[in-house]
């Protein structure tokens, strides 16, 4: 769906690239997270897709089309654009600011009403609630909802994040990210997404592409990179822990084995991530857990020695391009 070829860009006055050569393949209904130290060049890239910035050269190529030579006023209408402040429009209600790109692509009134209240629920803001109301009136959680919605609103097939997440209280940015992570899963969204949060990296994204100075150091599943750094730089950014990074991807339900759990043993939700699985075994002093399905049936058990190995580095598998 989207695909950079050699794409440069040089900025006057610097000696090196902000992006040097970057090729980049974004499959169609993939989360694709730029990460990176500051000043890589994630966000650089990023606006060059929807020609926020200029490519010195390369090829930028969004559903087929090289969109180097589009028009870029055009471009933007199709492409779904949600940045950290928001920006949403001070003067205008929450209607209006959804409303914003439909009404700029001519849609009738009656059409552009529906799809606000429609992507207003969506979001979970009660349009009978929220429509009439400024930006101003609300909380920074709300505001960012009534951004992803406005962002939504025409049905692009590409969405841009940028640190979307990062002017959010922390203690509502967790379920922000799960909320809006389902949205986007359930509307298959092609969406490049920035942030210098590995953790938001992790739970977002379905692949990550590790920049360092404008190149690609490795672009993989969350998964395989966490397990296979492919180098020095790449283990001291994931950090120490990233082995109980790796174990919040897998589930005690994925990970249980048919044998039956002693008695005693404590019982876990299938659903429970393999984190909060070791958490709870080593509260509980237990070695082995129970696993249950939604409706409490056994489905087996889960060890300390298969969160252990599933948390292990691999030394077998290297991250691909």
């Amino acid at each position: 769906m989207i695909r950079l070829e050699a794409i440069t860009k040089r900025f006057p006055g610097t000696e090196r690239p902000a992006v040097d050569a970057l090729d980049l393949d974004v499959p169609e209904g993939t989360i694709c997270v730029l990460i990176g130290p500051s000043g890589c060049g994630k966000t650089t890239t990023m606006r060059m897709v929807n020609r926020l910035i200029e490519p010195t050269s390369g090829r930028i190529l969004v559903a087929g089309e090289d969109v180097t030579g589009a028009d870029p006023v055009r471009l933007r209408r199709t492409i779904g654009y949600v940045i950290q402040q928001v920006g949403l429009f001070p003067h205008m209600s929450v209607a209006e600011n959804v409303a914003t790109v439909p009404g700029l692509l001519g849609w009738p009134k009656p059409r552009i009403a529906a799809r606000v209240e429609e992507m207003l629920a969506l979001v979970g803001l009660d349009p009978r609630e929220f429509a009439r109301r400024f930006p101003g009136e609300l909380s920074g959680g709300q505001r960012q909802r009534v951004g992803v919605a406005r962002a939504l609103a025409a049905d692009p097939p590409v969405m841009l994040m940028d640190e979307p997440f990062g002017a959010v209280d922390p203690v509502v940015r967790e379920r922000l990210q799960s909320e809006f992570l389902a949205i986007l899963r359930r509307l298959s969204k092609t969406i490049i997404l920035v942030t210098h949060d590995i953790d938001e990296a992790i739970r977002m994204g379905d692949r990550l592409a590790l920049m360092r100075a404008g190149r690609l150091v490795q672009y993989d599943t969350p998964d395989r990179i966490l397990a296979a750094p492919r180098d020095a730089f790449t283990a001291e950014f994931l950090g120490l822990d990233r082995g109980l990074k790796r174990l919040a991807l897998a589930t005690a339900g994925e990970s249980a084995t048919p044998a039956p759990a002693p008695p005693e043993a404590p019982r876990i939700p299938a659903a429970t991530s393999l984190r909060d699985a070791l958490s709870i075994l080593l509260s509980e002093g237990a070695d082995t857990a129970a696993v249950v399905g939604a409706d409490g049936a056994s489905l087996g058990s889960l060890t300390l020695a298969a969160i252990r190995d599933r948390a292990a580095p691999r030394r077998d598998q290297a991250g691909t391009g």
